[in-house]
């Protein structure tokens, strides 16, 4: 009887299906027809974009490059380091390339250029990348001892290597940053975007930052495309370093090549959820920016800004 029963619902749900199948092609063309109207996105006959996998691939490579032994499965000895990072390179080349290629066709494309030799250029624009990462490990390694030396909280390198969320959005900025001074378009924006979706934390490629960097926390923080940050700067959790208007031109368009984000000098500390705001805005060496303050004018250097106490109110529960 259950046989039966179980027989029929699978041919009224073979007939039921049939039925609705039968509209798909009308829906499939109404989709297609879509693509040709203005009002919508689409990537048609184009130049193929950067592969978001393949970059969370090759940021995975540079984990390992960047910090040998401490990611991945194998072990890594001093007599075996130079094949280990010879073969981490030799693929993150291939990789690489290959995306800041796809980069560089994408915006030719875009900007209806001449894509002469575009693939020679990826390749020599990713060795001039790969040779900057000695310069690479040293600003993180004064990123992760600023961490260890502002942190009572850890406990050793490792653990901040191993675990802090700055550390890590740190490492694929600075990574994205010089792709962006090389003037690889869209794949540095992708790349720091990743970090921000993995970590919360959002460091557009452009900006400028300086050696002992260190994020606490991280959650929330926001720093622009032009913000510039000096040396052993500190901030933590909810702080935007941020754009305080969009000056538009003559015929309205947003002007995008102008300082638009603040400037911190070196040695400042920034506590959480501050926001500083404008281009004109500089926060002078030494000073304290504390919790929750809205800046959108300058401060000297060795000043301490903080907000009034608020006050609180108690009341007693009733029972």
């Amino acid at each position: 009887m259950l046989d039966k029963k179980i027989e029929r619902c699978s041919i009224q749900y073979s007939i039921m299906g049939m039925n609705y199948r039968s509209k798909l092609p009308e829906i499939i063309d109404s989709v297609v027809n879509s693509c040709s109207n203005k009002g919508c996105f689409e990537h048609i006959d184009s130049a193929v974009i950067p592969s978001r996998d393949s970059i969370v691939e090759i940021i995975d490579l540079f984990k390992d490059v960047l910090f040998p032994g401490y990611f991945g499965d194998q072990t890594v000895e001093r007599s075996n380091l130079i094949y280990h990072i010879g073969s981490e390179i030799t693929e993150l080349f291939e990789k690489l390339s290959k995306q800041v290629t796809n980069s560089i066709l994408h915006e030719c494309h875009r900007t209806e250029e001449d894509c002469a030799g575009c693939i020679e250029k990826g390749q020599k624009e990713t060795v001039m990348l790969l040779n900057k990462m000695p310069q690479i490990r040293r600003l993180l390694a004064a990123d992760i001892i600023a961490a260890y030396d502002y942190d009572p909280a850890a406990k050793s390198y490792d653990e901040i290597i191993f675990s802090y969320p700055g550390i890590f959005a740190l490492m694929v900025y600075r990574i994205a940053h010089e792709l962006n001074e090389q003037d690889i378009k869209i794949l540095p924006r992708i790349m720091t975007e990743y970090a921000h979706n993995e970590v919360g934390i959002d460091i557009h490629p452009g900006a400028k930052i300086g050696k002992g960097f260190f994020i606490d926390h991280g959650t929330g923080v926001v720093i622009g495309e032009t913000t510039v940050i000096g040396d052993n700067v500190r901030i933590y959790q909810g702080v935007t370093l941020g754009s305080l208007s969009f000056p538009r031109d003559e015929e309205g368009e947003i002007l995008r090549d102008i300082k638009r984000h603040p400037t911190i000098e070196d040695n400042v500390v920034i506590y959480s959820n501050s926001t500083i705001l404008g281009g004109d805005t500089v926060i002078g060496t030494r000073s304290v920016i504390g919790g929750n303050v809205w800046l959108t004018r300058s401060v000297p250097a060795d000043t301490k800004v903080l907000i009034e106490e608020p006050k609180l109110i108690f009341k007693k529960s009733s029972s």
